[in-house]
C-alpha cells in the first residue's frame, strides 16, 4: 500500500489523508463498495480518483453537475491523469471521439452524466472496456428524500448490472440523513459497504440567521466591515444575481457573477477572476460552487433562503476551507419561502415520474422547505439544530452562532406545551397549526368556528400568551418532534411520540427566545429612527448617524475586523 502515499503526494500533492479519506480508499482497492459521508471541503474527489489510478481498468465517474466534471477533468489532466468527460455540453463530433478513445483504453478516470448511460454509444463503449470502479458522486440525488433527486440515477444500479463483470461501487455526497444514506445502499445495490461518516460539524464556521428590512443594507454593512474578507452571496434567481451584482459594481465593489443563464464563457470567466482573487466577491445562484476548491473564502452570504437545509449545509460549507473562522449568515425573509414553494411546483426534473410518485416527491420537499423554515425562525442553537437534521447528537449550545451569541433567554414552556399537546390529542380530527393556535388564545378566527374548536375544553386556556409567543412555541414543538406536522399544501398536525411521553411521565420543555431590548436599546433603537428621518435636510444628523451605524458594524458578526 506505499504506493497510495507516493501517488497522493506525486499526483495531487498531499503529504498525508484527511480524515476518513483512507480507510474509503483502501475498501475500494482491495474490491470493497463504499459509501462516503463527507462535509464540503473534507476531500471526497481523492477518495474514488486515488483508487483509480491504482486498479487496472477504467473508472467511470458518474455525475449530474457538467461544471463539476469540466474543473475535476482538466485538474487531472494537468496533474498528468488521462481523463475526459461525456455530457450534453459536447457535439456528437467530440462525443464520438471521446467513446474511441475510451474504447482504445486511452482514459483512465471518464465522468459521465447518468443520462448517458443507456445511450448506444456509451452500451458500446460499456460492454468493451475493462471498468473496474464505478463511482457514483452526489449519492443523494438517487433518493427521493434527497434535496435533489433526479429519476435517472435510480437507472445506475441496472447499469452496473448489465456490465460483463461487477466492478466495485463507490457512492458519495456531502449531505444525507440516516434514510437518504439507507436509500443510497439499497437503491445503488452497495454490496456490504464500508461507511465511513466523518461529521458534519464545522466548528470554524459561525452560522447567523438576520431578518433584515434591507438585503441589500445588510450585505453592505457586513461587506464594509471586511473589506478584504473573500466570499460568495448566493441567490435564489438569475434575475437577483443580476440586481445584487449590478449594484455590488456600481457602489465599487470588485465583484463577479454566476448562473446558468451565462455562456460559457462568461461563467468560466467569472470563475477563474474569483479562483485567482481578481475580485473578492461572487454573486452567484446556486450553479456556482460544485467542485470549486478556494482555500480563502471567508464568509457565504445567502441573499435569500434555500430551499432545504442540505443545500444551505452544502453552499454554506465553501466558506472556511482553510481552517480559520468564518462566517455563513443567511438573510431571512418571508418572500422567501413563497419563491422556494414555487421552483418546488415548477420543477421538471421530476416530470418523467408517474403521478403518484411526483407528488411523493412535491410532499418531501415541501417537508424539507418547513424545515429549513424552522432553522430560520429557530431561537434554539443554529448548530444544534442543523446537526440534529443529520442525525448527529450535539450539545445544547455551541457558543459560535447567532442565536447562542445573541441576547437569548432560557424560558420554561411546560405549561403551555401541555395543554397544546392535550388539545391536539383531544381533536376530532387533524387542524392546522393555525388553528390550534388560535383556538388555545380564545380567537374566535375562521378556522376555528370552521373546525367548532371554540367548543372544545381548551379554547382560551392560553389566551394570556400574546400572538407571537404561542407561534414561536409551536414552531418549537414542531421542530423539536413533540408535534408531527402533515406534508400537503394544508399540513395538519396530531402529536409525536415525545408529547406522548411528556403527558404520561411528564417532563420539562423549554424555548430558548429572544430578550427583550434593554431600555437603553430601546431609546437609541427610536434616535437612530429620528437620525434617519431629517438625515436630508441636517449634516449633523448625518455625522450622527454615521457614528452610530459604524458602531453597529463593529458588532455585525464574530469574526475579528478588518480596519477599512
Amino acid at each position: 500500500m506505499q504506493k497510495k502515499y507516493e501517488l497522493l503526494k506525486e499526483v495531487f500533492g498531499y503529504d498525508g489523508f484527511r480524515i476518513g479519506q483512507e480507510p474509503l480508499v483502501d475498501a475500494l482497492v482491495s474490491g470493497r463498495d463504499a459509501m462516503g459521508i463527507m462535509p464540503t471541503g473534507a476531500g471526497k474527489s481523492i477518495c474514488y480518483q486515488l483508487p483509480a489510478l491504482m486498479l487496472p481498468g477504467i473508472t467511470l465517474v458518474i455525475s449530474p453537475l457538467i461544471s463539476l466534471m469540466k474543473d475535476q477533468v482538466s485538474a487531472l489532466v494537468q496533474s498528468g491523469v488521462r481523463a475526459a468527460y461525456l455530457n450534453s455540453s459536447l457535439t456528437e463530433g467530440q462525443t464520438a471521439k471521446a467513446i474511441a478513445n475510451a474504447v482504445d483504453g486511452v482514459y483512465k478516470i471518464i465522468y459521465v452524466a447518468p443520462e448517458r448511460l443507456f445511450t448506444p454509444r456509451f452500451q458500446y463503449f460499456a460492454a468493451r472496456a475493462q471498468i473496474s470502479m464505478v463511482c457514483v458522486d452526489e449519492a443523494h440525488c438517487v433518493s427521493q428524500w434527497g434535496q435533489d433527486f433526479r429519476p435517472s440515477y435510480l437507472e445506475i444500479a441496472r447499469f452496473v448490472e448489465s456490465l460483463p463483470v461487477r466492478p466495485v461501487v463507490g457512492a458519495f455526497t456531502a449531505t444525507a440523513t440516516d434514510t437518504v444514506r439507507r436509500d443510497i445502499v439499497e437503491l445503488l445495490k452497495l454490496n456490504d459497504p464500508v461507511r465511513v461518516v466523518t461529521g458534519f460539524d464545522r466548528p470554524n464556521l459561525y452560522f447567523g440567521v438576520k431578518e433584515p428590512r434591507d438585503k441589500y443594507a445588510a450585505v453592505t454593512d457586513y461587506l464594509c466591515a471586511h473589506p478584504d474578507a473573500s466570499g460568495v452571496i448566493y441567490c435564489l434567481t438569475r434575475k437577483t444575481v443580476e440586481e445584487v451584482h449590478a449594484r455590488l459594481c456600481a457602489d465599487g465593489y470588485r465583484a463577479a457573477r454566476y448562473h446558468a443563464g451565462l455562456s460559457p464563457e462568461e461563467r468560466r470567466s467569472s470563475q477563474d477572476a474569483f479562483l485567482f482573487d481578481d475580485v473578492r466577491i461572487m454573486v452567484a445562484t446556486n450553479a456556482f460552487g460544485m467542485g470549486i476548491d478556494k482555500s480563502n473564502v471567508s464568509f457565504v452570504l445567502h441573499y435569500n433562503m434555500p430551499k432545504n437545509l442540505e443545500s444551505y449545509y452544502q453552499e454554506a460549507g465553501r466558506a472556511g476551507r482553510d481552517g480559520q473562522p468564518a462566517d455563513c449568515i443567511l438573510l431571512y425573509g418571508k418572500r422567501d419561502v413563497a419563491t422556494n414553494r414555487f421552483f418546488i411546483e415548477q420543477d421538471q426534473e421530476n416530470d418523467a415520474l408517474d403521478e403518484e410518485t411526483r407528488r411523493a416527491v412535491r410532499l418531501k420537499e415541501e417537508e424539507r422547505l418547513r424545515q429549513m423554515t424552522f432553522y430560520c425562525r429557530s431561537q434554539r442553537c443554529l448548530r444544534a439544530f442543523m446537526l440534529e437534521y443529520f442525525g448527529e447528537q450535539a450539545p445544547p449550545r455551541c457558543g459560535n452562532c447567532s442565536v447562542c451569541r445573541g441576547k437569548t433567554e432560557k424560558v420554561e414552556i411546560t405549561r403551555e406545551a401541555r395543554i397544546t399537546f392535550l388539545f391536539v390529542r383531544d381533536l376530532r380530527y387533524p387542524v392546522g397549526a393555525a388553528a390550534v393556535c388560535d383556538a388555545l388564545r380564545g380567537v374566535e378566527s375562521e378556522g376555528v368556528v370552521r373546525h367548532k374548536l371554540d367548543g372544545m375544553r381548551g379554547f382560551g386556556l392560553l389566551r394570556s400568551v400574546p400572538a407571537a409567543r404561542m407561534r414561536e412555541i409551536m414552531d418549537h414543538l414542531i421542530a423539536s418532534g413533540y408535534l408531527v406536522r402533515s406534508a400537503g399544501k394544508y399540513p395538519t398536525l396530531t402529536l409525536g411520540a415525545p408529547a406522548y411521553e411528556v403527558l404520561e411521565y411528564g417532563g420539562t420543555i423549554v424555548l430558548y427566545t429572544a430578550k427583550s431590548g434593554t431600555e437603553q436599546e430601546k431609546t437609541s433603537a427610536r434616535g437612530t429612527r429620528r437620525l434617519r428621518s431629517c438625515l436630508n435636510s441636517c449634516a449633523a444628523c448625518a455625522q450622527s448617524l454615521q457614528k452610530v451605524s459604524a458602531s453597529l458594524r463593529s458588532s455585525f458578526s464574530p469574526m475579528q475586523r478588518c480596519t477599512p
